[in-house]
């Protein structure tokens, strides 16, 4: 059983030094993409959420683990071939220096889509609510 954390420090403590740096240089790059994303834990993984989760992501022993989801990661499918990827993940080596553009690329673009979504839904939600009161 995997142990419960609180919050992201907590989750980054766990992990060897090198990796703890990793980690907080992936979590500061998405704090400095997008600044009024809130941090929690979800799924026992380091999550930002704008309107519900924007990211996860996750270490392990020999990768860092990206979640941005499935219409994320197809979009940038051509620039993840030389990663390990899966319908809404994708790996990046221990071994190698975190590719910061594309993650930035990557994150900024679920950002626009879940602005896009959330946008669309409240804009709906407004033309029934004028709607409600003309009838």
């Amino acid at each position: 059983m995997r142990p419960h954390f609180d919050n992201i420090d907590a989750y980054i403590a766990t992990f060897p030094t090198t990796t703890q740096a990793t980690l907080q240089a992936f979590r500061q790059l998405v704090q400095t993409l997008v600044p009024t994303a809130k941090e929690t834990i979800s799924y026992q993984m380091p999550t930002f959420t704008l309107y519900g989760n924007l990211v996860h992501f996750a270490g392990y022993q020999h990768h860092i683990g990206f979640y941005p989801g499935a219409k994320t990661i197809a979009h940038f499918a051509p620039q993840l071939q030389s990663y390990k990827h899966a319908k809404g993940s994708v790996q990046f080596p221990l071994t190698a220096p975190l590719p910061t553009d594309l993650i930035s690329e990557m994150v900024l673009y679920k950002t626009a889509l879940d602005t896009q979504k959330y946008e669309q839904k409240r804009v709906s939600s407004t033309q029934k609510k004028m709607q409600k009161r003309k009838t």
